[in-house]
Order: C-alpha cells, then structure tokens, then sequence
C-alpha cells in the first residue's frame, strides 16, 4: 500500500524533510517491475538527523541496492508530531523511498545502537500494523531483524524479534537474501521454515530455535574490509543532519582494551583499510556529494598505522579544495603536533580527547594506558595549532572510584586551561572553550567490568553535583548525563527476559525517544518496574557472580570468559594490560580470527 502523504500535513509538522525523501543519490527500484524482488526496509529507531549519520545504514544501504534481486529502503522514528499525525489518520509507518507501508516488505530491520531506543523499535512496529511481540505476528511476513552492538544481549528483546545478527552483517546479509530467494523461488515462504533454515547461518540467533547441546551462537567477522563494500556515492539528506559530513572508516576493532568499554572488546580483531583504497573513497564521496568535511572514523583514529601519511595526502588533495579533516576518538598519548597541522589545513574542526579519569590509580583501573603527560602534551600541540575548542570524555562511577578521582578530573582540566595560557598569543586562538563531559559508568557484556554494581542513582546524581562545583572555572563547561537515563541503560544492557517485559509496560504507557531529555519520563518507567514486579536496581545495581548464568551466555563475540575475569581481576591490582600491538595478551579472539597483531 503507497502511503498518501497530504501537503497540509507535511507542513504542519517541525522538519517535514525527514519524511520526503528524494535525496541526491538516494535509491529507488520499482517493485511492481519484478516479482522476484527481495524488499528490505532498513528501520533506524530514532528521527532522520541520528539515522543518516549512522555508517552502518549507509554501507548496508549499498550492498543490498547492488543486488539486481534485492531492493533496500531507509525507514526512520517519526517525530511526536508526525506519530500523532499519523495515527489519527490511519497512516501507516513507510520507507521514504517508495512510501510503501512497511507490510509490503519482506523484512524489516532494526539496528540496535543504544538501548534507550527499545521502546522505539515497539513503537514502530506497532504504527506498521505489527504486533510488537514476535509470537502475536504468527507465521506471515515480513521478518524482523536486529543487528548493532546491542544485540550482544539479545535477551530483552528476544520476545520481539525473529532474528538476530551477530557481529558484522555485510556478508550475512547476502547470505539471508539468497536463502530467502532461493525458498521463494520454490512457492510461498513460511516464516517458521524459512527461521528454522536461517537459524543454520553463522552468526545468527533465531529466538523460536536456539543453539541445542550448549552450542553458542558466534559474531561473523568481515576478515579483509578492503574488499567489504563501502558506498563511494552517498546520500546527500535535504536537511541537516547531526554528522553532517562524509565519513572515512578507517578500520574495526580496538587494540586497547579499555575495561569499562564494550565496542573495544565486541569489535575485535583490528582490521584496517588500504590508505589508498581510503583516498579514493575520499575523492569519489567528494565528488558525488559535494560535501566540504570528512570525518576519519574509528574506535581510536590515531591508532590507524598510516594516519600520518594519510592525512598529509588528504590534506594535499583536499586543501585547494576547501575540504576539511576532522579528527574524533584521538588518544592524548598519539597525538602529534604535525597531525594537528594536517586537521587544521582548511578549518578548525573540534578536537576530543577522552581521559576518562582524572587520576592515573583510576586511569590504569580501568586500563586506559595515557598518563596525565600524554593528555597536557596532546592540549599544548592543539593549542600552538591554533585551536582553541577541545572536548573532553570522563566517566563518573567507574569501579573503585573515590572522591580524590573526581578532585582529580577538576584538577586535570585546570592544568590545560593553564596550557592555553602559557602558548604564546600569536600561536593560539583568540578564546578556549574546553567542554567537560561526564558520562556515568554502565556495565556492559562482554568487558571485564560486566560482573560489576553500577552506582545507584543518589550517588551518580551526588559526583554530578560534586564536579559541577569543581568545575567552576572560566573557560570551561560541564554536561553530564541524566543519571536516570544511565540506570535504564545498565537495565538493557545487563537484563534477561524480564525487562523485556517491564519495556513493553514502559511502552504501552506512552515511553518514547528515552533518549531525548524532552521526551524522556521516568515516571512512566516506574510504572512500568511495578507491574512486572521488578525494580531497576534488580538489574542495575547488583554485583553479578563470576560463575554466575548471564542472560547473553548464549552468545559468542570471541572473548572468553577466563580473559575477562583475569582482566577483572589487574584492574583491582591496578595493572595495566598491553595494547594489542605491544604483545597479545590472549584474549581468545583467534579462536575465530587469526588477529596478526602480536607477531
């Protein structure tokens, strides 16, 4: 069914644009043209702005669209207005695309990057015409699957959906379509079957037929990305998004091991790009969309090998141009006066660093591997550079935290505004603005720190309070994180099939877009805990045993077990662990992968 979507109401919405379509380089395959067309709706659970600045979208967009067989289209959040538009006219959710209903697909898929969005994934459902919880869809299509990071605890949502990607899904998807193929090519696909069969594919988890014989299901790993596909024409969005920019990945994975973060450990191993192969990605995007920024990706872009190299050639290439580099995830112990100089070469983009700590004690707890040297040497090379913007990452609540931690951070910031003032005036900019931000710490599967308490909300919000009087200072800003939406966090990220059912209360109750301040209400969500008989600190703020069942034991994401207690175990001694590159340190990633970092 093609939606009708009525000028009077696009105009009677804030930013209409996000439900338009018909960007430059945007993909439209006519499915009335072929029978045989495989359609994918790619569902991203927040607004437009968040969705086109997701890479994964983008990268997934082109591989299916390569397919002559297959047709793939962007399906994102409606705003609050446009849901209450759209229900009080009988519309539909639809891909911008065709404007199709989301009932004429053959799947729809969700990427789960953040578990404030859950409640969202229900919701979309919900305005397709489906019932939210898999059991109530019975055996028609289309199929609902789930990809991202989150689903390395696929427990919560385990009651919604009919499949689960684990890891990295460029060559599953292409698996999951020729089968489906296939199977319609012999007649009709019931769903039970054709879930039976694809449950068979590494590295999927199909819900209604788990692994048997304590069989796990293990993440797909993309061994060489240089012959991945990456899209080299992208669409170009007809409204601003939040990255507004190209972007550059460089490689996957982290050779660090911070122990408080999930990416470093679920993305592993590291794989990295050809520099080359990166330039023409870089000259090709330029062309087909005009954009004048590009952002150089990765969990940690200054551990990218040949960054130095490649970002003189960028800043060669695009200097007359009028492109800029942008530089995120920098760490403060690479960061070179000669790097800051290439970023610079047409405008001053923002700098970040991410200490996360304020002391060295809780800096090799949590194996950060920088020392508060590294951090004011890498502030000195930007300010002589001439910038005069820098965003810095901490972390409140980290296991064994003190207050002198948090004095710490206060005294580590004035120590750089005290840099700034020491450059001499012609070298560095006319004002600082430095931008602290502190995150509160949530215990996540599959990092040594998933056994751990989080912080019970009185005591994130009292170091809140607490850094935003030490922080007082000129030149500086603080944010920090609503504490409340920290706990749900830790409640999705750690819980099993129990706060599926406290999020599908928190739903029917009106929770939406949890993540934005404006819509988030806790007291719904209160509600919610009292119906299933639960309470968040039942999740979040319980220390979980060392040979106690977790709720994502089921999945695989080549770390074992034994490397994530022992690492548990350094960071209450305060060692610190070496970085991949430095000696292996046994993680059990070469189980699946033959990593090549520790020679």
């Amino acid at each position: 069914m093609k939606v009708h979507l009525p000028e009077e109401l696009l105009l009677s919405v804030a930013k209409p644009a996000r439900y338009t379509g018909n960007e430059w380089n945007a993909v439209r395959k006519d499915a009335s043209a072929g029978a045989g067309l495989t359609r994918f709706a790619f569902c991203f659970p927040d607004v437009y702005e968040v969705g086109m600045s997701h890479v994964g979208l983008r990268i997934l967009y082109e591989i299916i669209n390569r397919r002559a067989d297959a047709s793939c289209e962007r399906v994102f959040a409606p705003w609050i207005d446009m849901e209450q538009l759209m229900r009080g006219r009988g519309i539909p959710l639809f891909a911008i695309e065709s404007r199709d209903a989301l009932t004429d697909f053959d799947f729809i898929g969700f990427t789960f990057q953040y578990e404030l969005c859950y409640t969202n994934v229900l919701n979309m459902l919900d305005l397709a015409g489906l019932d939210p919880r898999a059991a109530g869809r019975g055996d028609g299509l289309p199929v609902v699957i789930a990809g991202g990071p989150c689903v390395c605890n696929p427990a919560p949502m385990a009651q919604f959906v009919d499949l689960f990607v684990a890891g990295e899904g460029e060559e599953v998807i292409n698996e999951l379509l020729d089968l489906y193929g296939a199977m319609k090519s012999a007649g009709a696909v019931p769903k039970c079957e054709f879930l039976r069969e694809a449950s068979k594919i590494g590295g999927i988890y199909a819900p209604m037929f788990p692994p048997e014989n304590g069989r796990k299901v293990k993440k797909r790993i993309v061994p060489d990305l240089g012959a991945a596909g990456f899209p080299e024409r992208g669409i170009v969005p007809n409204t601003e998004i939040v990255h507004d920019r190209i972007t550059l990945e460089l490689f996957r994975g982290c050779i660090r091991g911070c122990r408080f973060c999930q990416a470093g450990y679920i993305y592993r191993p590291v794989r990295e790009r050809d520099p080359d192969t990166l330039l023409r990605q870089a000259n090709a995007l330029v062309c087909s969309t005009g954009y004048e920024e590009i952002s150089l990706t990765s969990l940690s872009t200054s551990d990218y090998t040949g960054l130095g190299g490649l970002t003189e050639r960028l800043s060669a290439q695009m200097g007359d141009r009028r492109v800029n580099l942008s530089l995120p995830s920098l760490r403060a112990d690479s960061f070179s006066l000669g790097l800051a100089q290439d970023a610079s070469n047409v405008r001053k983009s923002g700098l970040t660093f991410a200490p996360e700590a304020g002391t060295q004690r809780l800096r090799d707890v949590i194996n950060k591997g920088i020392t508060e040297e590294d951090i004011l040497r890498s502030a000195e090379h930007a300010f002589n550079a001439g910038w005069g913007g820098v965003k810095l990452y901490f972390m409140i609540g980290l296991p064994t935290e003190t207050e002198g931690d948090l004095d710490g951070i206060a005294c580590l910031v004035r120590k750089i505004v005290e840099t700034y003032r020491r450059v001499p005036k012609e070298a560095r900019a006319r004002d600082l603005n430095v931008s602290v931000s502190a995150a509160s710490f949530v215990p996540k599967p599959f990092t040594p720190f998933q056994w751990e308490a989080q912080d019970d909300m009185d005591v994130l919000r009292y170091k809140q309070n607490y850094l935003k009087e030490a922080l007082k200072m000129k030149y500086v800003r603080f944010h920090w994180h609503d504490a409340r939406e920290s706990v749900l966090e830790a409640v999705f990220s750690r819980g099993g099939a129990e706060a599926g059912d406290v999020l599908y209360e928190a739903w029917k109750a009106g929770a939406r877009f949890d993540g934005w301040s404006e819509c988030f209400n806790y007291d719904i969500w209160l509600g919610a805990f009292d119906k299933a008989g639960k309470r968040p600190a039942d999740f979040a703020n319980r220390r979980l045993g060392i040979d106690e069942a977790l709720p994502w034991d089921i999945m695989d994401y080549g770390i074992s077990g034994e490397f994530l207690a022992s690492e548990r175990e350094r960071a209450y001694a305060g060692r610190v662990t070496e970085n991949c590159r430095d000696g292996c340190a046994r993680c059990g990633i070469d189980r699946m992968f033959e990593c090549g970092l520790s020679g």
